[in-house]
């Protein structure tokens, strides 16, 4: 087998793979416009009962943010049940954000009382989908800490005032 015909072999597969491609975006656009994003509201409707305090839409946007700038920063995200649980015994600190539409209730429903034991803000938004997908993942995620740090130290300051005010549950 000659130069030529290795280089027409692999222009040949290069063609395929682009065809391949092609294909299969097509069916990704097909999918993605009968699959619908749901509005704020409409994934309240999923969140469960024990998610108090909720994040309002301004409020969960800046979070979302805040979540994509501290991702880039290896340690100052910790995301996960066992993670977060593990560093709060630790003593780390840092705003904790859990999803709402979480099922079963019972795995993290122990969590608020540690964050309110250990004076952590703590604050729910709709969807554990929107979590992973500020983050950069495609899967969900339960709950997650943001520590402080200096590149987002004024979003993250605003994030914590605000759900500070936001009254807590009784």
């Amino acid at each position: 087998m000659g130069k030529d015909e290795k280089r027409k072999r692999s222009q040949e597969d290069d063609e395929d793979e682009q065809i391949i491609k092609k294909s299969k975006g097509d069916d990704d656009d097909n999918v993605a416009e009968e699959e619908k994003e749901l509005s704020y509201e409409e994934k309240l409707h999923y969140v469960s009962v024990i998610a108090n305090p909720m994040a309002p839409k301004k409020l969960a946007k800046k979070l979302y943010k805040l979540i994509k700038k501290a991702s880039k920063k290896k340690t100052f995200l910790r995301y996960g049940l066992r993670d977060v649980q593990s560093r709060i015994r630790k003593g780390e600190t840092g705003i904790v954000i859990f999803a709402g539409d979480v099922t079963p209730v019972d795995i993290m429903c122990h969590m608020p009382v540690v964050c309110e034991d250990k004076n952590i803000p703590y604050i729910y938004t709709p969807s554990r989908q929107d979590l992973g997908t500020a983050m950069g993942v495609r899967r969900g995620c339960v709950m997650m800490m943001i520590r402080k740090h200096d590149e987002y130290a004024d979003l993250f300051d605003y994030c914590v005032n605000e759900i500070k005010q936001i009254p807590l549950p009784l």
